[in-house]
């Protein structure tokens, strides 16, 4: 069978793979065991050698990779750019912090000696998503390398030009062969996988149902897994805020990624007294936004990243107007080939509507009226989702508590847009999933966490 690749805003078929069979996928796992066992014997220094070489690799290929990004899944070319950037920084990031990170750790007790040791696991295996298509993969790949573990990833299928284009800089970079290797399978395939008895862990990033198809897998072997799925951020926008500001960050917190992002803003909470103010400010900001062709650098947007998803977000919309919203921009399917969408804002959108209840994986913005702050926290916590929130306010230490004990998610931010970064842990709670990446949680995630007592 055949895997394709196409082109959201031209139809164009980008590339076509042999897809993997049952005897092709268990030597690729039986050649990542082999070169683990080698790997993890591997000194810290010339892990990190290579890991600078891949970050460097990255930025000295920028431009075609980001080309390869823009054409398989229709991210404007600007934020192609910028993807590539990030890996890069990861890179470096982990080739410089992982053996403090790992080193031993000496614990006093009735021992001679007693100390926690980080070992690698093995092989890994990451399934990952086409919106962040180089990202999503590095955030995993740097520090599990870095770790001594070893890496299988499975991409999604409309991006398998990208999974193949990081597993040949990988090997450019100088890294052993099959350390880090490519499974061109279907979705149904990955079961077969995890269930591989050299195959020590799995990480998804996805939907909150792909994530329960694998942790159903996982647990059903015994095996740790990692979850970042969806999410349905809220943005409280309080009495005091500096509303210009406020509206320019959260219409980018709407539309990063033309929307398609797990932790792009989605909920707009808004108090009362600011609303229609703060609804005018934002509005004329996502009017303003252009889209059309990726690969031009004119367009702010590109597409979705096909029209299966741009017409289930468009019946999202339209089911969320007939259940009583207000669409006082955009809401209309473009004419045309591509997979546009425009930005659209909703108001009047209220419990009961996909577009308060659902994640809206698109460029489409909910505000939602409080009347206070604890009608604000009830509105924002009032989810199945938990993965990043933001408030914005002029007074830092409330919007501190609020961001540490109130609002219900992996990640808040005040006063700043949600996003990932190398330094710091990054997941979710309630059906976002569970597990961190990133930062030094992020990389002990895979680790097996020894401990050593010496008599």
């Amino acid at each position: 069978m055949s895997i394709k690749s196409t082109n959201p805003y031209n139809n164009q078929v980008v590339g076509t793979y042999t897809e993997l069979n049952k005897q092709e996928i268990e030597q690729k796992i039986e050649a990542a065991q082999h070169a683990w066992l080698q790997w993890k014997k591997i000194s810290f220094e010339q892990k990190s050698k290579m890991m600078i070489r891949l970050g460097e690799l990255l930025l000295a290929e920028k431009e075609d990779l980001a080309k390869t990004i823009t054409a398989e899944m229709g991210k404007a070319i600007k934020e192609s750019r910028a993807e590539i950037e990030k890996c890069a920084s990861v890179c470096t990031y982990y080739a410089k912090n992982t053996q403090e990170f790992l080193k031993d750790e000496l614990v006093e007790t009735d021992a001679q000696k007693s100390y926690i040791s980080y070992q690698p696991l093995g092989v890994i295996l990451a399934v990952m998503p086409w919106n962040f298509p180089f990202w999503q993969v590095f955030r995993f790949l740097a520090p599990n390398l870095m770790g001594g573990n070893c890496g299988l990833l499975k991409h999604a299928s409309n991006v398998s030009g990208c999974a193949l284009a990081i597993e040949k800089l990988v090997s450019k970079a100088g890294f052993p062969d099959n350390v880090f290797s490519v499974l061109l399978v279907s979705g149904k395939n990955v079961a077969q996988v995890i269930e591989h008895k050299h195959v020590k862990a799995v990480t998804l990033t996805g939907s909150t149902e792909a994530g329960k198809k694998v942790a159903e897998k996982a647990g059903s072997v015994l095996k740790k897994c990692v979850l970042e799925l969806g999410g349905s951020d809220a943005y409280v926008i309080l009495e005091d805020a500096d509303l210009e500001q406020s509206a320019e960050l959260c219409v980018n917190a709407r539309l990063i990624n033309n929307g398609q992002s797990c932790i792009a803003a989605k909920r707009f909470i808004v108090l009362k007294p600011i609303a229609e103010k703060f609804t005018q400010l934002f509005t004329e900001k996502m009017r303003a936004k252009t889209f059309g062709d990726p690969s031009n650098e004119e367009f702010e947007l590109g597409t979705m990243a096909n029209k299966t998803l741009r017409n289930q977000l468009h019946q999202q919309v339209e089911d969320s107007v007939k259940a009583g919203a207000k669409c006082i921009l955009g809401g209309r399917i473009p004419e045309g080939e591509g997979a546009f969408y425009p930005p659209t804002v909703l108001i009047n959108v209220k419990k009961g509507m996909p577009a308060f209840d659902d994640e809206m994986f698109g460029p489409v913005a909910s505000i939602i009226v409080a009347d206070d702050l604890n009608h604000a926290m009830d509105l924002a916590n009032d989810t199945d989702f938990g993965l990043g929130g933001a408030v914005f306010t002029s007074d830092t230490e409330k919007g501190n508590d609020v961001a540490r004990n109130q609002i219900e998610a992996g990640s808040v931010f005040v006063n700043a847009n949600v996003k990932s970064d190398p330094r710091l842990p990054f997941g979710g709670i309630k059906q976002s999933g569970y597990g961190r990446e990133l930062g030094k949680h992020g990389l002990l995630e895979f680790m097996n966490i020894k401990t050593v007592c010496v008599g």
